[in-house]
């Protein structure tokens, strides 16, 4: 199968620093791939060239084996502000990107209020940002982002400024769009946890400059409930993670890693 997303030696200098040495990752169709790091290790980064924001010092980010380096509008982003537009009802804020193009047709309005209704926000259509929760302000943010039919969506610790019990529900929901969706979704966080509940595969990365130092499957069943937190497989994964991070790394992996073009 070819790669949905793929990563090319990219890097990236800002002037004398190098905040991100050559990378190379593949990422499948409809893959969930969990980004996690220490602070300044490259993530956003990396995430920034994904986007076309950032055009890299070198290599190239190739979608569907197209070259789309440099160049913005080929993905979803959805941030960790929600970044919805107060004066802006839910359905306007959902189908906001058919707005900044032009207009939004009665189509895209239908598609948006469908999303909407799907995803438990039907009776909150006609609703003010100001009138929602945090996780109902999140699930806007990425239903606008689902509303711009993008198969690869970019998801920059999207959850970070929710209690946490807000924030198990809003990763299940997620689990459940994504199932429904089939998008190939790259997701940053700094939660282990969460990195491993959500993704197939887990990428670590190494403090400046960043580069990819492993590659982890989830070896954990789908669905997987909440319960499978607290399992061995879980822990065990976890622990080799935060040894990856927080140490030389010298620990035994228990897990059979993959090469980053695996």
């Amino acid at each position: 199968m070819s790669a949905k997303l793929s990563l090319q030696n990219i890097s990236q200098r800002f002037g004398e620093t190098q905040a991100l040495a050559s990378t190379n990752l593949d990422i499948q169709p409809g893959e969930f791939v969990s980004v996690v790091g220490p602070s300044g290790c490259g993530k956003s980064t990396m995430f920034n060239i994904i986007a076309g924001v950032l055009n890299p010092t070198e290599g190239k980010v190739k979608i569907d084996g197209k070259d789309v380096s440099g160049r913005a509008g080929h993905v979803g982003y959805m941030l960790q502000k929600d970044l919805l537009l107060p004066w802006r009802t839910v359905i306007d804020n959902i189908v906001l990107g058919a707005i900044l193009k032009g207009g939004a047709s009665m189509a895209q309005r239908a598609e948006g209020v469908a999303l909407a209704r799907r995803y438990g926000l039907g009776d909150f259509i006609n609703h003010y940002p100001s009138a929602l929760s945090g996780g109902m302000r999140q699930r806007v943010a990425l239903m606008r982002t689902l509303a711009m039919h993008h198969d690869v969506m970019l998801l920059d610790e999207p959850f970070g400024a929710l209690d946490s019990q807000t924030r198990l529900s809003m990763q299940q929901w997620l689990l459940s769009v994504w199932a429904q969706e089939k998008r190939t979704i790259v997701f940053v966080t700094h939660d282990i946890d969460e990195a491993v509940l959500l993704a197939d595969r887990v990428v670590v990365m190494t403090p400046r400059p960043g580069r990819i130092r492993e590659i982890l499957p989830v070896p954990i069943e789908r669905p997987r409930p909440m319960s499978c937190l607290t399992s061995p497989e879980f822990s065990r994964l976890k622990a080799h993670i935060l040894d990856l991070i927080y140490s030389d790394g010298t620990t035994a992996n228990p897990f059979e890693t993959e090469a980053a073009h695996g």
